[in-house]
């Protein structure tokens, strides 16, 4: 997680409301795993997806795809790019470091509010991380339903399973 680290701590600082979801989830949940990216559910309300988009931007990171970055902040524009485009996620990579990618829901498939209020706060070597609860995360890979998403799914419901019996 040192690789992301910095990214979550100016997230943090810029006071950007988000949830870790995806692959790095289920990391820090106790799954080991390969993931190349950062998934994230955002508070996607103009001025706090305007506030997320500034802060990466300003971090090095870009559109993959060649738009303006902050029109991710415009509801209109991103509806237009979810209808028009099929676009699930907004993707941005890191122009000094491709292995640094982060991948933002364009509409969250739980109510942002929900998951933030389940979340999980999970802390790095020196951040705080807020990251879906197990269930939403479960919730979520089913909703993905791909082979790596279900493959999660079980590992997840096996840490859920440990951590009832450890609490009951």
């Amino acid at each position: 997680m040192a690789l992301f680290e910095p990214l979550f701590q100016a997230l943090n600082e810029a006071g950007v409301r988000y949830v870790v979801v995806g692959g790095v989830a289920v990391v820090l949940h106790g799954h080991a795993r390969l993931t190349a990216d950062i998934d994230l559910a955002c508070d996607l309300a103009p001025a706090q997806a305007r506030l997320l988009i500034e802060t990466l931007v300003n971090l090095g990171f870009a559109p993959r795809a060649s738009v303006e970055p902050l029109d991710f902040a415009d509801p209109n524009i991103r509806q237009s790019w979810i209808d028009d485009k099929g676009m699930e996620v907004f993707s941005m990579v890191d122009r000094a470091d491709p292995m640094r990618a982060v991948d933002i829901f364009a509409a969250s498939p739980i109510e942002f509010e929900q998951l933030l209020a389940r979340a999980d706060e999970i802390l790095l070597e020196a951040t705080a991380v807020r990251v879906a609860s197990i269930p939403d995360l479960i919730q979520l890979k089913r909703l993905a339903g791909r082979p790596q998403d279900l493959a999660d799914i079980e590992q997840l419901e096996r840490i859920l399973r440990r951590r009832e019996g450890a609490d009951g």
